[in-house]
């Protein structure tokens, strides 16, 4: 057992000594690089999706603020009934 432990750590050792290798050499030329295929999207377009996003939000938010409101109105009127009673 211990023999067959020894050759193990005796291989794994090896292969990692032998395992390393150089670092690659930098190419004799440097690649040409291709003219991009697509033209970058005017600025406009940009603004005017931040701006499409800004009005989305607001009106979310618009929406969420007005579902509040009611649901305070209606449990408001919900309780008046019961002060009532009393």
């Amino acid at each position: 057992m211990n023999k067959l432990l020894a050759s193990l750590i005796a291989t794994f050792l090896a292969t990692g000594a032998f395992a390393q290798t150089t670092a690659p050499a930098a190419p004799a030329a440097p690649a040409v690089q291709a003219a991009p295929a697509v033209v970058a999207a005017p600025a406009t377009d940009a603004k005017a999706d931040k701006a499409a996003a800004k009005k989305e939000k607001a009106a979310k938010k618009a929406a969420k603020k007005a579902a509040k409101k009611a649901k305070a109105e209606k449990k408001a009127k919900e309780a008046a009934p019961s002060a009532e009673q009393k």
